[in-house]
């Protein structure tokens, strides 16, 4: 670069800067304080994503969407917060599908047993119209729906022994998640399903309360679950995401421009958190080895089993959240695998 076309091109740079910060100040954009919250701890996909979500809507906003971030579960369990959003006491969050099926029912979807055999077919899936027309869904709720985080593929873990077979899991108290079809599911597999917010999790392995639990590794390891917990199976039998959301009642007071840049930020936090979601699933793994925790994977063979023995669940739940629905999840599916 010769340098007067390196004078040329800084002068164009700052012209350009120039331009965006005047058209960021001429916006329809107050100052404000966000309150975002979510369950994980602060050094989960969670926290990490939460922060990316911050550090970019102030950017974007030239410093006037400022965002508080709260973990842990600090603000309350996921079916907490999200009344806190419908009541408008507070602004956003990221929370599990699961308790949303309590408000609409065909977020259940998300809890069919191996739907995916893919991050990929899931994206497709979530990022496509039937996901946005769930998410739409949610607005005669009380909540508006952003973008879809990933949770990610869901195994199991325990205190007793390895999963090996299905029959392994008779009579072991299995946290799930609040929703009929986790508890159908794992009764139907042999265990004892106790439903129970995540925010009491840890504790109740601790004590023993339950045996037993089923997340993704990545959450397994942030939340240090193999401090109590031996065995790990790897089943990947559910794929959940996430759904970060925010307050109708806080919403509708927003600009047009305030909620343009909202979206773009939630866009680009979705981006950063799937990546880092499964780098971190990867390296999930290593650290789980290296605390002592017992890892074995459950066969394709004994994975079918396990797919035909959970089947009438499926056909019961298939009726309740509608048969089209499910056709229609079933040929994005194959439309993402093909």
């Amino acid at each position: 670069m010769t340098p007067r076309f390196k004078i040329r091109f800084i002068a164009l740079a700052a012209a350009l800067s120039c331009a965006f910060a005047g058209a960021a100040a001429a916006a329809d954009v107050k100052p404000r304080l966000i309150r975002f919250g979510y369950g994980l701890n602060e050094d989960s996909v969670q926290g990490r994503a939460a922060r990316h979500l911050a550090q970019e809507l102030e950017k974007i906003s030239g410093g006037k969407l400022k965002m508080k971030t709260f973990g842990s579960a600090n603000l309350g369990s996921d079916e907490q917060m999200q009344g806190a959003l419908v009541g408008g006491a507070q602004e956003m969050m990221v929370g599990s599908t699961a308790p949303l099926a309590g408000m609409v029912k065909e977020f259940g979807v998300f809890d069919l047993p191996f739907l995916f055999n893919s991050e990929k077919e899931a994206d497709a899936v979530l990022d496509g119209q039937l996901g946005q027309d769930l998410l739409d869904k949610l607005e005669a709720k009380g909540l508006v729906g952003l973008v879809y985080w990933e949770n990610g593929f869901r195994n199991m873990t325990n205190s007793k022994h390895p999963i090996v077979r299905a029959e392994d899991l008779q009579g072991i108290k299995l946290r799930v998640m609040q929703n009929q079809i986790a508890l159908g599911v794992f009764n139907t597999l042999g265990a004892n399903a106790v439903p129970m917010p995540f925010s009491e999790l840890f504790t109740a392995l601790e004590t023993r309360t339950v045996d037993g639990q089923e997340n993704p590794v990545t959450t397994i390891q942030s939340s240090k679950f193999y401090e109590v917990q031996p065995y790990l199976t790897i089943t990947r039998h559910v794929y959940t995401p996430w759904v970060v959301m925010a307050s109708k009642k806080w919403w509708d007071k927003l600009s047009p421009d305030e909620q343009r840049l909202v979206r773009q930020a939630a866009v680009a936090s979705r981006d950063f958190e799937r990546k880092d979601s499964r780098a971190d699933s990867l390296k999930a793994m290593g650290t789980l080895e290296k605390a002592g925790m017992k890892i074995n994977t459950v066969s394709p063979q004994e994975v079918a089993r396990m797919r035909e023995k959970v089947q009438p669940v499926v056909d019961k739940y298939t009726q309740e959240l509608g048969p089209d629905l499910i056709q229609r999840l079933n040929a994005e599916i194959s439309k993402a695998r093909n």
